[in-house]
Order: C-alpha cells, then sequence, then structure tokens
C-alpha cells in the first residue's frame, strides 16, 4: 500500500500580505466558509508551473473545500507555494510548506461522482486523531495515477472494499486514477486543460518522494 496523504510539517515561515483576511477557527468554519462561498462564486483557475499550465474546475457540490481554496489563491497563500512531493503513478502534492498552517479542518465533502481518476483535485489530511476525514486547508494534491486493467480493478475493489460505479470503472480503465483514495480524501475539482503537465511533473527526477529541483507553482483566476 502507497503512503496516503498527510501534511507536511516543515518550518513555518510568514505568509505573504494578503487582501482581506478571513479569520476561521474550529467553531466557525462552516459558517464562514459557506458565507465565503456564497461571496466569492468563482470555479475556474490557472495553475502555472515551469513544465506548463493546469486549468481546473472547483465543484459547486463541495462548497466548502470550494470556498477555501478560493479563499487560499485570493489571499496570496500560494504565491510562494510548490510541488513539493512528487509520486509517478500516484500524485503530485502542493502548497506552501513554509506558511504558517491554520487552526482548523475543512469538514469532509465526499461525492461518490467525484472520485480519484487522473487530474482530480483534492485535499491532504491527517491520518491519526480524524475519524470524521476532515482535510487540511492549506495541501493539495493531484492525481497521477495509472490506467487499470480489468483484473487490477477487482483487485483493489476487492482489498478496499469498494465496488466502482460503471463511472468509475470506464474513468479508471481508459483515464486511470487511484482508487484506493475513493471515500477517504475529498475531490473538489478537476483539471479540464494540461493532463500532460502531470505526466511530467510526475516524471521529474526525485530525492525519496522531493523533486530534485523545487517546482514552483502559482494559482490564479482563469479570466
Amino acid at each position: 500500500m502507497r503512503t496516503l496523504f498527510i501534511p507536511t510539517i516543515l518550518a513555518l515561515a510568514a505568509l505573504s500580505c494578503t487582501p482581506k483576511k478571513v479569520n476561521i477557527d474550529p467553531t466557525n468554519v462552516r459558517e464562514v466558509l459557506t458565507q465565503y462561498g456564497r461571496e466569492n462564486p468563482e470555479t475556474q483557475f490557472v495553475i502555472r508551473t515551469k513544465l506548463g499550465d493546469m486549468r481546473i474546475t472547483l465543484y459547486r457540490d463541495t462548497p466548502l473545500h470550494r470556498a477555501n481554496f478560493v479563499r487560499l489563491v485570493k489571499q496570496g497563500y500560494f504565491d510562494q507555494a510548490e510541488f513539493y512531493r512528487v509520486v509517478s503513478g500516484f500524485a503530485i502534492q502542493g502548497g506552501d510548506p513554509r506558511a504558517n498552517k491554520e487552526n482548523f479542518l475543512v469538514p469532509a465533502e465526499f461525492t461518490p461522482h467525484h472520485f480519484h481518476q487522473k487530474g482530480a483535485l483534492a485535499m491532504a489530511r491527517f491520518e491519526e486523531g480524524n475519524p470524521a476525514k476532515a482535510s487540511t486547508p492549506t495541501e493539495f494534491y493531484i492525481v497521477h495515477g495509472e490506467r487499470y486493467t480489468e483484473e487490477n480493478l477487482r483487485e483493489d475493489e476487492a482489498e478496499y472494499g469498494i465496488a466502482a460505479t460503471p463511472a468509475q470503472r470506464k474513468a479508471y480503465t481508459t483515464l486511470g486514477g487511484n482508487l484506493e483514495l475513493d471515500g477517504k480524501y475529498t475531490v473538489f475539482g478537476q483539471v479540464t486543460q494540461g493532463l500532460d503537465v502531470i505526466d511530467r511533473i510526475a516524471g521529474v527526477r526525485v530525492n525519496g518522494e522531493r523533486p530534485a529541483q523545487k517546482i514552483p507553482l502559482t494559482i490564479s483566476l482563469d479570466r
């Protein structure tokens, strides 16, 4: 079994200047993100890297995750971010490991029709002490994945206790993905253009799971 997604715990540093600070804590996370989502309806963004750009669409039926991601982009959280974890055939994980961490989690928003096909955008989370599978608010990953054969898919269904839907079965045997992550991490968006960029990032030389050369990223509204 692969190592799943947990937030990095590297040294902290100050965030860049932000236009409007939204104060969120564990007692008001649903209320604040719901209101922020109403006031900030954007769903189309671009992730820019030295290996190419990826256009992403955020899902409206995962409103808390969408609102939180829009908040991070607008507050400049990703201005000094990078893809700091790369596992070919699995995923690329990004964020700003130098930035101050936030003291809340985003409640899980599992939706059967949003799953871990190639290009799926999801949030990392802590494994221990997190039975509700809530997401860390600041670190995301994009699925690289592998293309399943029918035999491989049946084996993973049996191992992970997941009965793939027809949509999952079609996506995993044609586009590829990671069935084992479904129902464990919230998928809240999808790369709609630039799947080949995921391949290029997943193919870089790594030391362990860290790219040998940094892969900076920025995220902005797709205007």
